[in-house]
């Protein structure tokens, strides 16, 4: 029964994606199913917006939704790797408040996926600690286990990215 990461790290979660608030949907790219077989998480058209911070060949979407890939570590962001998860928070805010129903996914759909959910539900009105909360009780308790990204969060991702700009620069 194989339930870890392909890279031995955090168990899978057990839905390929979980709604974290009515429209805003978070995941990722594989999961473990009740056995514990991981399975890949392939989108169709369940989705009117994917944003993927990762991809991987034959995980869709259908090429007729609206599909932004921006690719970012799981690691330390750059200034501009946080100007681009302000803008996707901001599409996905937009999306949600029009009626649309957005997934943002990466890898096990639980760091760099919650950074965005969770910088969506701050522009949405949510408190950093709120929002936080919210993505590991819809997504796991795993979510935004990278505590860098928390860090980001309840700092505030502007200061954040000053931060970031000055040690480029430095």
């Amino acid at each position: 029964m194989k339930t870890r990461r392909e890279d031995g790290g955090e168990p899978l979660a057990g839905e390929p994606w979980n709604e974290v608030r009515p429209g805003l949907w978070m995941g990722g790219h594989v999961w473990a199913d009740r056995t514990g077989e991981v399975r890949a998480a392939v989108v169709d058209r369940e989705f009117d917006l994917v944003i993927s911070l990762f991809t991987r060949v034959g995980h869709g979407p259908d090429p007729s939704v609206r599909h932004l890939v921006r690719m970012l570590p799981d690691a330390p962001l750059t200034a501009g790797q946080i100007d681009a998860v302000q803008e996707l928070a901001r599409t996905a805010t937009d999306a949600v408040r029009t009626g649309r129903t957005v997934l943002v996914r990466c890898h096990s759909g639980y760091n760099r996926s919650g950074l965005v959910v969770a910088e969506s539900l701050i522009g949405q009105g949510l408190e950093p600690a709120a929002a936080i909360e919210l993505v590991r009780r819809r997504r796991s308790p795993r979510a935004l286990n990278n505590r860098i990204f928390e860090e980001y969060l309840t700092t505030g991702l502007d200061v954040a990215r000053l931060l970031s700009g000055l040690e480029e620069s430095g």
